[in-house]
């Protein structure tokens, strides 16, 4: 007599119970993973962590056609020499084509160091900026820190435009240190950039820039720039300036240097269309830098006639030495009646040469003639001592 053990009814409910055993363990591994792999090497993806062990078919992103690959005899895919075209979404069915695991497959490499440059556009910020050497095709993370010789500060992180700025750093601290790290699935790498902060220190362009004729006088211009907003307004931070102007087509700049605000040029050419440019640099520190150049900006100096204006004309100017450098002083002692006057001075000091020159050749012409007659003199006297030597 057969036990109950060995029933039919008992045998397919032990049955039922096993399938559904198997199917609660398909259905947790369903639940979608992301796995990183390191591109052109081999990467394997397991079909999930079930225990049942079943012939399995892999596709990648819902179609049949697999980049290069092996299924072990457990389901595993081993993907060979994958590139970035094997990376996407793989699962692995069973035999009725039911999922039991998927997974986002990420292709990459980890990442390389860091080209960093940072500028200091004034006493108390500092922004580093960086570009990767190393394309990782892999979202990364970033940290970074400023150190100075005796404190440690953050700097704070813009990551979508791959800088990060320091505040309020300690300036008199000449040397510092960036130390930044970036950090993806496949691995981390440090770089460490050094920073002199007067070195570096470069103030952006000046702002507003207007260049303006000055009516009633056809040579002179009227130039006027506001500090930049990054630098401070303060009497301890002064800024030198630097205004460089030229007629268009010349080869040559002019130059004027001043502390102030604005400056009058007063050699203009008359007439004709000027390129005038500025930039500063801290005052009181040589060994920082220029900023950039201002845009250039384009004027004309007033003239007499503004209704008809003739069509503007590009001129060449074959100078061969440097316009003369200036400071803003040395404008501000030039008087219109003194340039009124510059041709009569011309012809003066001409008149001048010439009549100098006539009074000396008439000088070298007397005493080369009194010289010619001293020498005849001097031989008449030899002769007639001769002649009263020889005896008679």
């Amino acid at each position: 007599m057969p036990g109950p053990l060995s029933s039919p009814v008992f045998l397919t409910v032990i049955w039922l119970l096993s399938l559904c055993l198997g199917r609660a363990q398909i259905q947790t591994d369903e639940v979608s993973a992301v796995q990183y792999g390191h591109m052109q090497s081999n990467v394997t993806l397991a079909c999930g962590k079930s225990q049942v062990r079943m012939p399995v078919t892999w596709r990648l992103d819902h179609g049949a056609m697999l980049p290069w690959h092996q299924v072990t005899s457990d389901g595993t895919l081993l993907l060979l020499h994958a590139d970035h075209s094997a990376q996407g979404n793989y699962s692995c069915h069973d035999s009725r084509g039911l999922v039991l695991h998927s997974v986002r497959l990420w292709l990459g490499y980890p990442p390389g160091k860091l080209n960093v440059s940072c500028r200091v556009p004034n006493h108390t910020h500092v922004r580093c900026s960086w570009t990767e050497q190393v394309r990782t095709f892999l979202p990364a993370e970033y940290t970074a820190s400023f150190r100075g010789r005796n404190d440690l500060q953050p700097c704070v992180l813009n990551v979508a435009r791959k800088h990060c700025d320091v505040n309020d750093h300690s300036f008199w601290q000449t040397m510092h240190t960036l130390n930044l790290t970036e950090t993806n699935a496949l691995g981390s790498e440090t770089t460490l950039h050094r920073v002199n902060l007067i070195i570096q220190l470069q103030p952006n362009p000046p702002e507003s820039l207007v260049v303006e004729p000055l009516e009633g006088h056809p040579k002179r211009l009227f130039v006027s720039w506001d500090y930049p907003v990054s630098w401070p307004l303060d009497d301890a931070f002064p800024l030198i300036f630097h205004i460089r102007y030229r007629p268009q087509g010349s080869m040559y700049w002019s130059e004027v240097f001043t502390s102030e605000s604005h400056v009058i040029i007063t050699d203009a050419l008359a007439g004709h269309l000027h390129q005038v440019q500025i930039r500063a640099r801290d005052e009181l520190n040589s060994d920082t830098k220029w900023s950039e150049w201002s845009p250039l900006l384009l004027v004309r100096p007033w003239e007499v006639s503004s209704t008809a204006e003739p069509p503007e004309e590009t001129y060449s100017f074959p100078f061969s030495t440097k316009p003369e450098t200036s400071s803003a002083k040395s404008h501000h002692s030039v008087h219109p009646e003194d340039e009124g006057n510059l041709g009569l001075v011309i012809l003066l000091v001409m008149l001048t040469v010439v009549i100098l020159t006539i009074v000396l050749s008439l000088i070298f012409v007397v005493w080369v003639r009194q010289r010619r007659h001293d020498h005849v003199t001097k031989q008449e006297l030899t002769s007639m001592v001769k002649m009263k030597s020889v005896p008679i």
